[in-house]
Formats: C-alpha cells, sequence, structure tokens
C-alpha cells in the first residue's frame, strides 16, 4: 500500500499528475486544490496518497494535506460517492468549508461539484452530518517543494477549480478578476464561490 510519493512532478492535467520516483512515473489523480499546489515541474514535491486497489486496475490519489485525503476517506462511505465525485466535491469546498456546508445542510453548495445532483447532496448530508464534529477543518499543505511548503494564489487556486468545472480560462478569468478586485484579501472558498454565482447567470 503506497501511502506518500516523493520524487520530480512530471507532467499536470486537469484532474491527475505524474510523480517521477526514481525514474518510475507514478499518475495520481487530484482533486484541483492539490494539483494548484505543486511546485512546478521538475520541481521535488511531496504528495500524500490515498491507494485504492481494484480487480482490474490500482488506482492512486494524490492530497496536499492530510485533512483533505481524510475526507476523502469520508466521503467515499456515502453510497454514490465514488473516487471521482469526492475529488470533485474537495476541488469546489475545501475542508472547513465542508464542515460548514453539512452541519447548515446546504445542498446547493454540494451540488455545485460534477456528479452531485440534488438526490446525491442530500445522502451526503443525511450520512455525514453526524460524523463532521470529528473531522479536520483544514490547515496547510504538506507538499513540499525543497522541503518547504508550497503555497499556491488564490488567484491560480481558483482558476484551476473553475477549469475543473467544466469552465474555459477565457470565460472564468476575467469573472474571477472582478471578484478578486471588488473583495480584497477574498479566501480560496469566497473567490470560488463568487465567481461560480457570476458565471451560473
Amino acid at each position: 500500500m503506497i501511502g506518500q510519493l516523493t520524487g520530480l512532478v512530471g507532467q499536470v492535467e486537469t484532474d491527475r499528475c505524474l510523480i517521477d520516483v526514481n525514474g518510475v512515473g507514478y499518475v495520481v489523480s487530484a482533486s484541483t486544490r492539490t494539483l494548484a499546489n505543486l511546485p512546478s515541474p521538475p520541481e521535488k514535491a511531496r504528495v500524500l496518497i490515498e491507494t485504492v486497489v481494484r480487480e482490474d486496475a490500482i488506482q492512486l490519489f494524490g492530497f496536499a494535506t492530510g485533512d483533505e485525503r481524510e475526507w476523502f476517506r469520508l466521503l467515499t462511505t456515502v453510497q454514490g460517492v465514488g473516487a471521482k465525485v469526492a475529488l470533485a466535491i474537495l476541488s469546489v469546498s475545501g475542508p472547513g468549508e465542508l464542515i460548514t456546508i453539512i452541519s447548515s445542510g446546504d445542498k446547493a453548495s454540494l451540488t455545485r461539484a460534477a456528479g452531485v445532483g440534488g438526490r446525491l447532496a442530500e445522502r451526503i448530508l443525511s450520512e455525514l452530518k453526524n460524523k463532521v464534529a470529528k473531522m479536520p477543518a483544514g490547515g496547510g499543505p504538506t507538499m513540499a517543494a525543497a522541503g518547504t511548503p508550497v503555497g499556491a494564489s488564490v488567484e491560480a487556486d481558483a482558476l484551476l477549480a473553475l477549469a475543473g468545472l467544466g469552465f474555459r480560462r477565457a470565460e472564468a478569468w476575467p469573472v474571477l478578476n472582478r471578484v478578486l478586485t471588488e473583495h480584497e484579501g477574498a479566501s480560496l472558498d469566497v473567490a470560488i464561490r463568487l465567481s461560480l454565482k457570476e458565471l451560473a447567470r
């Protein structure tokens, strides 16, 4: 079972990346948040891993923080929430926001994630409502370049998250730029939420 990979960042795509560990390239699926926190190729990074073994494949899912990995594990306990949907949820909402969303029964926020309809959102809220109190609210990234945490700007993170939701950079960037100008110092979650509100019009 692989729990962590430390190696050179190779290709980074919208939903996965390649980590080269001593000449072996591992394909790692991840949320847009985790991918945005990766250092530029070919710098070195450390990524936490959740290994999922199936009859026909071994899949690796990567996370910037242990908190994000814990939430991935919890979300995938809900019937109908596979790894892809869990990553879509984590791309839109961080650990701290998920606690608020589930505690307050905010179905609309859950349905922003690709693959989450109204019925599945209700199931997530119902099954996880009594479990969120024990869940982490989120911390700094554990991925590292040259041994130090890598922070990406809110702008870059938000653009990646919006791309993961199907918006082209050309249409997302003007809206995001306006949101960040009007709400100086906005957090990533706020920037994404306000941008989605504008783009949905």
